[in-house]
C-alpha cells in the first residue's frame, strides 16, 4: 500500500478524500482494524464505520448503498430449473428417448435419468415412467433441506451393529470391513468408515449426548497418519487399555 498517514488532521473537502477513501477500503481488505485504518487515513472512527457500512450521513439522513448484484447466470446450473422439467415431461409425452431430450438443453443423458427416476413415478402395469414437472419439483425442494438423517440413524439394525462393535474396541474402518462380508447382499447395512466417524453429528442417536458419540469420546479408537515419504505404514487401531 502506497498511500502515506495524513499529516494535516484539519477537516478537509469531499473531493481531497477520494483516495482517502480508496486506500480505507484497501487497508480494510488486508486485515487492518476499522480504528487503524482510520489513524493511518487521517478521519474520524465514525466516518470510517460509515463508509464501511455503505452510508453516506448528509443533514441526519442515512441512505444505504444499493445492494451488489451479480449477473444472472446464462449457463446450466446444478439443479434443473421449472423449464427444463416441463422440457422433459414434454419429450417424454412424444416417446423420446432420453439421450435426445438432454441433447436439446446441454444435460447429461445420466442426469435425466436420474431425475425421471426420483422425481417421477413408474406405472407397474406398463412398466413406463410418468413425469409431472411441477410434482417433481415439489419432491426435489422436500429433500433439500439440511441436516438430514444419517445412512446410520435410518437403520436400526445398523445401528445397533455399529454401536455393538464400537464397544468391543473395533474401529470404524474394522466394521465398514466386516458389515461387507456379514451382508453381501445387503446394501442398506454397507457404510464406509467416514459416515461411522461422522455419525455423532446426526442428531438421531437415542440418548441426548448421542450414544455412538460416547463411545468415540472415550478414545478407544485412535488412528494415526503414516509420516510423508512412508508408504508401509497403515492406519492402527490402539491397543485397548486396562
Amino acid at each position: 500500500m502506497d498511500y502515506k498517514i495524513r499529516q494535516d488532521r484539519t477537516p478537509q473537502e469531499r473531493k481531497k478524500l477520494t483516495a482517502g477513501r480508496a486506500a480505507y477500503f484497501q487497508l480494510m481488505r488486508e486485515g487492518y482494524s476499522n480504528k487503524e485504518v482510520c489513524r493511518i487515513v487521517g478521519i474520524n472512527p465514525r466516518t470510517g464505520k460509515v463508509w464501511g457500512n455503505g452510508r453516506n450521513a448528509h443533514k441526519g439522513r442515512s441512505r444505504s448503498a444499493p445492494p451488489v448484484r451479480g449477473a444472472a447466470s446464462t449457463g446450466p446450473s446444478r439443479y434443473l430449473r421449472e423449464s427444463d422439467g416441463i422440457h422433459i415431461a414434454d419429450g417424454l409425452r412424444e416417446k423420446a428417448s432420453l439421450r435426445p431430450i438432454a441433447a436439446e438443453f446441454g444435460r447429461s443423458p445420466s442426469a435425466i435419468g436420474r431425475e425421471v427416476r426420483r422425481n417421477g413415478k413408474l406405472y407397474e402395469a406398463g412398466g413406463a415412467w410418468a413425469y409431472r414437472p411441477h410434482a417433481a419439483r415439489g419432491r426435489a425442494d422436500g429433500r433439500r433441506p439440511r441436516p438430514k438423517q444419517g445412512k446410520i440413524g435410518r437403520n436400526p439394525e445398523l445401528r445397533e451393529f455399529v454401536q455393538d462393535h464400537l464397544e468391543r474396541r473395533w474401529s470404524p474402518e474394522q466394521i465398514s470391513r466386516v458389515l461387507r462380508l456379514r451382508f453381501p447382499d445387503g446394501p442398506e447395512m454397507h457404510v464406509v468408515h467416514g459416515t461411522i466417524y461422522q455419525a455423532p453429528t446426526s442428531r438421531v442417536w437415542d440418548t441426548p449426548a448421542g450414544r455412538l458419540a460416547q463411545l468415540l469420546d472415550r478414545r478407544l479408537i485412535t488412528a494415526t497418519r503414516p509420516p510423508p515419504g512412508c508408504a508401509s505404514r497403515r492406519w492402527e487401531v490402539s491397543p485397548p487399555t486396562t
